[in-house]
């Protein structure tokens, strides 16, 4: 048993729910995608970590990712594992249409929200710089939803490289939570010659993190002030990102190099931690079993 405090943002909810009856079904969790990106650093191993203003149950400080969206469905050439096998490895296999529409939506919110395209021009190479004002418009396009992946793709001849993700997690929001997602975590390697960088109309802040050191104090606020955002700084990380980025921080920490974390055999198991009141405050409590 694991026990999680309630973002600020997030603890008038949380009491709303709790004096109405816990137990009432919340709402339809919205589908969802998030990349884990990794590297080795100078002192372990690190990941991308990007800031999301407002009180997001992805985080306030969490991983590039988002909702799946319809247009995720239009055709697109595709190398690496198929949508079945995807199916498969997610803990979705009865439903094969959103098991690609996760694929598809975790390589469209990693290329939309850090500019790292996992596509290339065949199944065996990847783009080696998207940078410039070309790619930035198509990133810009991509967040209004003026263009699909596909489309982003097809006019490059480029094929979505499926087998440069692997599945890390997943998690689904607490009932309370006004808006939740069932989200799918992968995790993969920046392509050589790319690197992440913000999108010009909201990107505020992202940067390599030591996981390690992300994690080390839970009660500090290092994390927070690094961000430096009038709402992070001073923040533990518990009221910084949602317990599934916590955890997956926790992952990559206890990993000697990124090699290693990749390489991890993973088991997914649905985590949805469950409100409740705990030693006199609402808290989220994880059945780690």
């Amino acid at each position: 048993m694991r026990w999680f405090e309630i973002p600020e943002g997030q603890r008038g909810a949380a009491q709303a729910w709790l004096e109405r009856g816990a137990g009432i079904p919340g709402s339809a969790p919205s589908p969802a995608a998030a990349v884990v990106f990794v590297r080795d650093g100078d002192h372990g191993v690190e990941t991308y970590l990007k800031y999301r203003p407002g009180n997001s149950p992805l985080g306030t400080v969490g991983f590039p990712g988002g909702t799946l969206e319809p247009h995720d469905d239009e055709p697109l050439d595709w190398a690496g594992p198929s949508p079945a096998d995807w199916g498969r490895k997610l803990g979705i296999a009865d439903d094969l249409g959103r098991a690609r529409r996760t694929v598809v939506a975790a390589v469209r919110k990693a290329f939309e929200e850090t500019g790292v395209l996992l596509a290339g021009a065949d199944s065996m190479s990847a783009v080696e710089s998207v940078e410039g004002a070309e790619w930035m418009r198509s990133r810009e396009a991509l967040a209004v939803g003026d263009v699909s992946l596909a489309e982003v793709l097809g006019r490059r001849r480029l094929v979505l490289r499926s087998d440069l993700l692997k599945p890390l997690a997943h998690w689904i929001t607490s009932d309370f939570a006004h808006r939740r997602y069932d989200i799918h975590y992968f995790t993969a390697v920046v392509p050589d010659g790319q690197a992440p960088s913000a999108l010009e109309s909201k990107g505020v802040w992202g940067r390599w993190v030591d996981a390690a050191q992300a994690v080390a104090d839970p009660a500090g606020s290092w994390l927070g002030d690094l961000v430096g955002q009038e709402d992070t700084v001073g923040r533990t990380i518990d009221d910084l990102s949602s317990p599934g980025v916590q955890c997956v921080l926790e992952s990559v920490a206890e990993c000697s190099s990124a090699i290693a974390f990749l390489a991890r055999k993973r088991t997914l198991v649905a985590r949805n931690p469950v409100l409740e009141v705990h030693e006199g405050r609402p808290v989220l409590r994880l059945d780690l079993s």
